[in-house]
Order: C-alpha cells, then sequence, then structure tokens
C-alpha cells in the first residue's frame, strides 16, 4: 500500500473513534453541561447534531479518496 492510502485509513480510523465517543457520550450522559436532564428526544437530537458535525470531515474523506484512486491509475 501507498503511505497515501495508509495515510487515508489511519484518518479514517481516527475519525470513527472520535464519532463512536462522542456517541457514547451523548447517550449515557443523564445530565448536560447546563443542567437540563437529557430524554430520549434530546439525546436524539445532540446525536443529530454530532451528526451533523462528522458531514465536513466525511465530505473531505471522500474527496481524498477520489484523489488516491486517481492518483493510483496513473501510477499503474
Amino acid at each position: 500500500m501507498k503511505r497515501r492510502w495508509i495515510s487515508w485509513w489511519i484518518a479514517n480510523m481516527i475519525w470513527i473513534i472520535l464519532l463512536a465517543v462522542g456517541t457514547v457520550v451523548v447517550w449515557t450522559r443523564e445530565v448536560y453541561g447546563a443542567g437540563v436532564t437529557q430524554t430520549p428526544a434530546l439525546k436524539l437530537l445532540a446525536f443529530i447534531v454530532l451528526l451533523i458535525a462528522f458531514i465536513f470531515p466525511l465530505i473531505i474523506q471522500v474527496i481524498w479518496l477520489i484523489v488516491n484512486f486517481k492518483a493510483s491509475k496513473h501510477v499503474l
């Protein structure tokens, strides 16, 4: 594997771990930082906000994937 593919996979693993940790924090907390008791609806809303925040890195990763594919075709 080329270095760019290895770094792409490492970056993906970091983002997946961050999303998983964020999801666990959102779903396991009972009281929000402002002192609001978390209901399932509020937890779902916080999770949706978390997913929206991860859309930008997802777009970057897809662009990076396309660049890697195009660079790999030129090498062959």
